[in-house]
């Protein structure tokens, strides 16, 4: 076992981000405020996707649930025609269409779109649906008030109670002109200062990050923890190994081994506030991981540039 944390200061520096100095996070100061030190800690969540059985498998298609505190993801093996409705959807929900050659069709009230493979859809509220053009992977996410879908997650027993540390779930601002189907890029060129390809609606945030050909340089890490949110990454191409460290309290039954968790693609981990984590690419090949927030972080938003759809999502008004 990796000897953990011994000290309150350094504890404070992994709260913050031990970053690599080219990393564009490296300026990002704490999460949050400082907070007392949290007593209790939850598990973190894992989807293996490749592995696992799926919840349902039909003419549709074969699809997985795992769960956050705050959303589902529901990973889609979308068959030829294959159709997934939502009627009442409570609020915005998101799709990721992470294969290239993916063609789906989205109707919401009045609207009907066509949008390709490698890109990002956010849907509104209200009545609609998706129906995959070909064979390929569809990626929906909903917050936890869409409770049946809530309730197919293979974890859903995790979150009976809700988890420690992470305060009630609030949506972010109605998008800029009302709401209607919007379509944006998974993927753009990188550009220096900017971290990965970064996207918001009013419930999700979805984070592209750079794609690593080949693995990840192990002296080029970046540990670091989240104060009052969960981090979920999926993993949609490669294989990862995701490093999670719980920190020390004065009482050592609330201590917990560290995860060093490989997971191939596709497969996710929902990973909780406070504990320390990074994801190592490991596959000789093409590694690419997709971060994903609910809802969406303060501090990317903040900083000018990253958020490339920000001028269509208002800010939540100070305070």
């Amino acid at each position: 076992m990796i000897q953990l944390t011994s000290s309150i200061g350094e504890i404070s520096k992994a709260r913050a981000g031990l970053y690599d100095a080219s990393d564009p996070r490296a300026s990002l100061a704490s999460s949050s405020p400082a907070n007392a030190a949290p007593t209790a800690f939850a598990s973190a969540e894992y989807g293996r996707f490749y592995r696992d059985a799926p919840a349902e498998a039909d003419e549709h298609g074969r699809r997985w649930y795992l769960r956050g505190q705050n959303f589902v993801l529901n990973h889609i093996e979308a068959a030829q025609k294959g159709s997934f409705e939502r009627l009442g959807q409570p609020d915005e929900y998101a799709l990721i269409l992470p294969e290239e050659d993916m063609r789906v069709e989205v109707e919401a009230g009045a609207e009907k779109i066509v949008a390709t493979g490698g890109s990002i859809v956010f849907i509104p509220a209200g009545d609609s649906r998706v129906t995959a053009l070909r064979e390929g992977t569809i990626v929906r996410l909903v917050t936890a008030l869409s409770r049946d879908l809530a309730e197919k997650c293979a974890n859903a027993s995790s979150y009976r109670e809700p988890r420690p540390n992470i305060p009630p779930f609030r949506p972010w601002p109605a998008p800029t002109g009302g709401p209607r189907i919007r379509v944006y890029p998974l993927e753009v060129p990188a550009t220096p200062g900017r971290f990965g390809t970064i996207h918001r609606c009013s419930t999700f945030m979805i984070s592209a990050i750079e794609r690593y050909e080949g693995p990840r340089d192990p002296t080029r890490l970046s540990p670091h923890s989240h104060d009052d949110f969960e981090q979920c990454s999926l993993a949609v191409a490669g294989s990862f190994t995701h490093h999670i460290r719980w920190p020390w309290t004065p009482n050592l039954e609330q201590w917990r081994e560290d995860q060093h968790e490989h997971c191939l693609s596709p497969s996710a981990v929902v990973i909780p506030p406070p504990a320390i984590h990074t994801s190592q690419a490991m596959s000789p090949r093409t590694n690419r991981l997709i971060d994903i927030f609910c809802p969406p972080r303060m501090d990317f938003s903040s900083r000018p540039g990253w958020v490339l759809n920000a001028n269509d999502y208002p800010l939540p008004e100070a305070g």
